[in-house]
């Protein structure tokens, strides 16, 4: 009997995808492409579509000449190009209308782009009608997706019924994307021979992620089954939250006995390099070291690895925002290993009372964001749902397609109290034509519509990141972040500090002393934040650079400072030792200590064996100092008139009873308020693009706006004052 053939996929694209947040510029991709041909082992390479065009537009390129200069080598030598298209929301995050969609495939044909492989989240097939249509209507292959996932409802016969959906609307190809990497290899197994066994012609491909550890079973199991073609990457982004290595998966298929490629090391080799070349450029500044690592805890939380890049950024920055919240009610803080493992069980636990959507883009955002908001709103002792985005409701109300479970209970009576109404019909008759509204302002705006209206195309499917690469805004943001980045990655490599207080991140505090202090050390600590704080105005929008050497006008390895406490005044001699130890005298008592970590009002420090954490906060005169449930109140006299010293001041000043305050960091997408109008509670005031949504925040009691404190467009970090109103 002879060998049958498994054929091989580069997703070199989803390598950049899963990993961070940009992809590599056109003239890097123009390098890496004739390499990767020179590999000899691959016949398809997925080169665009899910967030590829996004990215480019984010960092102010064109798509349209990075997708056309990509795709021409692999055109002209015969290797099939794909693209990765998500029905109903097209190649971004929500709805996109039908005429939109349309032009979509035939830009992408004429770009080069062969196989659509096209995917609904929802896995629902009347979704992807369209998609199928048009891709063969345009020339290209149509590969329909069935989104893995693993649940009590997503069983063999579930995905079977999907596939005969698809195979009847005339797709010529199935994929099995499994996109989280959770399927089970002998379940897949059984799907695919499912497929083969009663379709024969359809070419089955398939597409799993490291992450949980199951993918390269699951590709052995598919190909006994009998698929066609199996997806893989290649070092240095090979495994982790990506797909297994090609030299693993090709020698695994031919020591069982499958035809399979000879791989040109020489290229590869170079093909690896050139990668590190465009890590070491820009690319790693935005790849989370965490995602090169395969993790069990994928399994139970079902999270795709292609989301782990920008999920990784998302808890970075509420991070610092919840243990805020936390510390505020009295409550331990976490560190961001303990709120990763909080999201995936949030994720566990609010995953089947949204009726089991499969964890892809776009609802796997949907789910991540309603789980990881839960959690944020949960520390400030708020209730669970309390904050969702329009896109999530329209997902939970039918408009995104059918759920494939039925939602809890206490979902549709929330949808109920909020007066919302669910969606019966087509989803895409919701979402009418919109192509000649863009036409006509590009007219306007004198915008040409670009070869076989490719710009039209992007203006319409990503309408604020075009406009912003357009007026060059994108480019100049992602300059100014990339070199935010390089300075603090330099400072990093150059300053000796410990690691928290060189990554800004606050320890592990569970292990301190929890016992009674007496006043030196409070007021070592004191001195401690006093020192090395950069403190910040009464404004909370305005943040001066400021420290205390500088606020003086020198520098003194040995000084004294004058410090009341307790009605009596104490003089206190200080010696700056290396690094981040100090030494001061108090009260005729030489104290050694170490700086471990120093934010805005907090400061954590070590003396001897025990490690102590003090929060600082402003008085009446001078600072309140806290330690261990024990106040001290001091004050140092050496400080310029005028200047606040406690971080804390500005969260008083800054409450929510009387400001609207950033749950999440993102940027300010819309302001719906002006200075003097009224508010009702629940009234939407500032839109915050982040995490992939665009995120309402609303008041919560009625009043007046007094000032707006942010601008369009600004980044806000979580815990920051948008608005200030009077009640």
């Amino acid at each position: 009997m002879a060998k049958r053939e498994i054929k091989f996929s580069l997703v070199y694209r989803d390598m950049w995808q899963s990993s961070g947040k940009y992809v590599p510029r056109v003239d890097q991709l123009k390098q890496i492409a004739p390499v990767i041909i020179d590999m000899g082992c691959f016949d398809r390479v997925e080169t665009n579509g899910g967030a590829f065009e996004q990215v480019n537009l984010l960092y102010g390129e064109n798509p349209n000449k990075s997708v056309r200069e990509w795709t021409q080598p692999f055109n002209d030598v015969g290797i099939k190009t794909h693209m990765l298209e998500r029905a109903l929301n097209g190649i971004r995050m929500f709805p996109v209308p039908k005429d939109v969609r349309q032009l979509m495939y035939k830009v992408k044909k004429a770009q080069g782009t062969d196989i659509s492989r096209s995917f609904c989240g929802l896995n629902d097939h009347r979704n992807l009608e369209l998609s199928i249509k048009y891709a063969k209507e345009a020339g290209m292959i149509s590969q329909a997706c069935l989104c893995i996932t693993y649940s009590k409802i997503h069983t063999v016969e579930y995905y079977l019924q999907l596939a005969e959906h698809l195979v009847n609307y005339g797709a010529q190809e199935i994929c099995l994307k499994d996109m989280a990497g959770i399927g089970r290899p002998d379940t897949l197994g059984k799907i695919v021979k499912g497929i083969k066994d009663k379709w024969p012609h359809i070419i089955v491909q398939y597409h799993g992620h490291s992450g949980p550890g199951f993918s390269v079973a699951s590709m052995l199991e598919v190909a006994k089954a009998g698929a066609d073609y199996v997806d893989a990457a290649m070092e240095p982004l090979s495994w982790g939250m990506v797909h297994p290595d090609i030299i693993t998966v090709q020698s695994m298929l031919k020591d069982a006995g499958f035809l399979v490629k000879d791989i040109n090391m020489k290229a590869y080799m170079e093909a690896r390099a050139l990668t590190q070349s465009f890590i070491d450029d820009f690319l790693g500044y935005f790849i989370n070291p965490k995602n090169r690592f395969l993790s069990s805890l994928m399994v139970e939380s079902g999270l795709p690895g292609g989301m782990m890049g920008s999920l990784m950024a998302d808890l970075k920055g509420v991070h610092d925002g919840i243990n805020f919240s936390l510390k505020a009610v009295g409550k331990d803080e976490i560190s961001e290993d303990e709120l990763l493992v909080k999201l995936f069980d949030e994720v566990a636990y609010v995953w089947p009372k949204l009726g089991y959507p499969p964890l892809v883009t776009p609802f796997s955002q949907y789910v991540k964001n309603v789980a990881l908001l839960n959690i944020v709103q949960m520390s400030k002792g708020e209730e669970r749902y309390s904050m969702m985005d329009d896109n999530t409701w329209n997902m939970i109300l039918g408009k995104a397609g059918n759920l494939p479970g039925p939602l809890a209970s206490e979902i549709v009576d929330l949808a109920d109290n909020k007066g919302l109404e669910f969606y019966k019909g087509i989803p895409q008759d919701a979402y009418p034509d919109e192509l000649d509204k863009y036409r006509k302002e590009m007219e306007e705006l004198g915008w040409d519509t670009g070869e076989d209206d490719e710009e039209l195309f992007e203006f319409a499917m990503h309408e604020t990141q075009y406009r912003d690469y357009k007026s060059g805004l994108a480019k100049q943001r992602f300059e100014e972040d990339l070199e935010t980045i390089r300075a603090q990655e330099s400072t990093a490599t150059t300053n000796k500090t410990t690691t928290a207080v060189k990554e800004k991140q606050a320890p592990n505090r569970n292990n301190y002393s929890k016992d009674t202090v007496e006043y030196p050390i409070a007021m070592a600590g004191y001195l401690l934040y006093t020192l090395n704080a950069e403190l910040e105005s009464k404004e909370p929008y305005l943040i001066p650079e400021h420290n205390i050497w500088k606020a003086i006008g020198y520098w003194r390895n040995l000084m004294s400072v004058k410090i009341n406490y307790d009605e009596k005044e104490f003089d206190v001699d200080i010696n700056k030792g290396k690094d981040d130890e100090y030494q001061f005298v108090i009260d005729g008592e030489e104290i050694s200590l170490s700086l471990l970590y120093v934010g805005k009002g907090e400061v954590d420090f070590k003396m001897g064996d025990s490690s102590y954490f003090a929060t600082i906060s402003a008085a009446e005169e001078g600072s309140k100092v806290s330690i261990n449930d024990a106040d001290f109140m001091m004050e140092r006299h050496d400080l310029l008139s005028g200047e606040h010293e406690a971080g804390e001041n500005d969260e008083i000043m800054a409450s929510e009873e009387t400001h609207v305050m950033a749950p999440l960091p993102g940027r300010i997408f819309k302001i719906n308020v002006q200075e003097g109008d009224e508010v009702k509670k629940g009234d939407v005031v500032v839109v915050i693009e982040a995490m992939k949504m665009e995120n309402n925040i609303a008041v919560k009691k009625d009043g007046v706006i007094k000032s707006i404190l942010v601008n369009m467009d600004a980044m806000v970090e979580a815990g920051m004052p948008l608005l200030e109103f009077e009640t």
